[in-house]
């Protein structure tokens, strides 16, 4: 199991961004006033909720191609892709905060990042079948 260590951090790492963009929302329905089960009401709020649900939306694409790329290809540059992926993340919901229409650079180096990642362990694993090895 360490033969993957790097991956499992890399893993942990990720979860704890989308960890912090919760904590994001639950600021904002602080500073908003508006209570749980509400969604909408606060710019801020809107926001900060948006932010962590398009994460969520993105960490399956994200996770599963980070572990199969490590698996198939290798380790090392899936965990570098992963740090751009974080950044990605980052700088999506840095700009989303400030204004929605300054997220689309975080978001186009997240999207890329998890496109290499699935595309290549895809790329791989079809090589791999088709070969027999």
């Amino acid at each position: 199991m360490m033969d993957y260590r790097w991956t499992a951090l890399a893993s942990i790492v990720a979860l704890l961004v989308y960890f912090v963009m919760g904590l994001q929302v639950a600021r904002a329905r602080g500073t908003s006033g508006i209570e749980a089960p509400a969604m909408t009401g606060h710019p801020a709020l809107e926001r900060a909720v948006r932010v962590h649900i398009n994460t969520l939306e993105w960490l399956p694409l994200f996770l599963t191609g980070l572990w199969l790329f490590a698996i198939y290809w290798n380790q090392m540059v899936a965990v570098g892709l992963a740090g751009v992926w974080v950044v990605g993340r980052l700088l999506y919901s840095s700009g989303y905060m400030a204004d929605p229409a300054k997220r689309s650079t975080g978001f186009l180096i997240q999207a890329l990042a998890t496109s290499v990642l699935l595309f290549g362990a895809l790329g791989r694993i079809v090589y791999t079948l088709t070969i027999g090895a």
